[in-house]
């Protein structure tokens, strides 16, 4: 029985470490996609001159899992498929950024220019948008650099910590 439950430990805090260190490389990996998806949406608010809703809704369809869903949640929105039905496009966007944000391996500086993002898109013209894109897609290559440098750095010892710790318990419970 106690052969058992240091099995269940040792697995438990290796599973711990590998989750840990599943986040640290989603993150990167996650922002190159929010970086693809703007300079898509770039391209059909420049060239395109797609209606908001429709490029959103082309970006979702394109878009891994979490950032579909949110720029599906947003088109939806603005075109009136939801229960948010007449709102801005700021509070459509920050409605489901703040929603399907605990979803992804992003943090608090992605969010946050994401959001300023959404305060802009829609409420100002072509050129302004696209202006304010280049800027979110020069501050989010700044955080997937920094990202990559955390990946680098903490990945393989989140893993090593994990079972390391749950070696530790099994010392202690022995």
């Amino acid at each position: 029985m106690k052969f058992i439950g240091v099995l269940l430990v040792l697995f438990a805090g290796t599973m711990l470490g590998l989750v840990q260190s599943a986040r640290y490389a989603a993150r990167p990996r996650q922002i190159r996609e929010l970086l693809h998806a703007l300079q898509r949406l770039e391209t059909e608010i420049g060239y395109g001159q797609t209606p908001l809703p429709e490029a959103l809704r082309r970006l979702a369809s394109i878009a891994a899992p979490p950032l579909s869903r949110m720029f599906a949640d947003i088109a939806a929105a603005l075109e009136g498929e939801s229960a948010d039905s007449g709102a801005t496009v700021r509070e459509c966007w920050e409605r489901a950024i703040h929603s399907g944000w605990p979803s992804t391996a992003m943090k608090l500086p992605e969010k946050e220019a994401a959001l300023r993002l959404g305060a802009i898109l829609g409420g100002s013209g072509r050129e302004d948008q696209l202006k304010h894109l280049r800027l979110a897609a020069l501050q989010l290559q700044a955080e997937e650099a920094a990202a990559r440098e955390d990946q680098r750095k903490y990945e393989k010892l989140s893993r090593s910590l994990g079972m390391l710790a749950a070696a530790l318990i099994v010392i202690l419970m022995i």
